[in-house]
């Protein structure tokens, strides 16, 4: 991941999120506030009084949920959609939230951050073979790819009954058929 001065939209940035097994990337254009909760994150800077990311982080542990994992779940009309996937160990929710903030709440959790194929093919751009070889403290994820073995069964089964319940009857295929593997 890396974040620059936009070249499109004065004032705003650029996040680009690298695909763990593969070449594309994903520029999101973001506003400079969101900009500067992520750099703060990932330079590991201790802000005198707590952000707004911070505040979720805070607020979210006090009630014994953690983040899971972040979806950039679509792009309409140039505007990206994610979701914040939560737990508190038996209840999962699902958050709507612009993906600069999911990213920076991403960052405070640890936590994975997946897309589409759809959202690559519409938006993604291919890595620059020139640009220099970097290891990024987060990168993008493709749902229903090969990122399934990293995860852990109980993991597996979560993303199965979400998956049932969104009628995303394809991908309950893939994580079905990863979980028999491992039995």
């Amino acid at each position: 991941m890396n974040l620059s001065p936009s070249q499109l939209q004065a004032g705003s940035f650029t996040l680009v999120l690298n695909e763990v097994s593969g070449d594309r990337r994903l520029p999101i254009i973001i506003g400079m506030f969101e900009a500067q909760a992520i750099a703060i994150e990932m330079e590991k800077l201790s802000p005198t009084r707590p952000l707004t990311h911070d505040l979720f982080r805070s607020f979210a542990k006090s009630f014994d949920f953690s983040v899971e994992e972040i979806h950039i779940s679509d792009i309409q009309e140039g505007v990206f959609y994610s979701r914040i996937i939560c737990t508190d160990g038996i209840r999962q929710k699902n958050i709507d939230a612009r993906p600069s903030d999911a990213v920076a709440i991403a960052l405070r959790f640890n936590a994975p951050i997946y897309t589409t194929d759809e959202v690559l093919a519409v938006a993604g751009i291919a890595a620059d073979d020139d640009a220099p070889a970097e290891t990024p403290p987060k990168e993008i994820r493709v749902k229903g790819r090969s990122s399934l073995t990293n995860l852990s069964t109980e993991e597996l089964n979560a993303m199965l009954s979400e998956a049932i319940a969104n009628e995303e009857y394809e991908r309950a295929a893939q994580i079905r058929d990863e979980i028999e593997k491992r039995n």
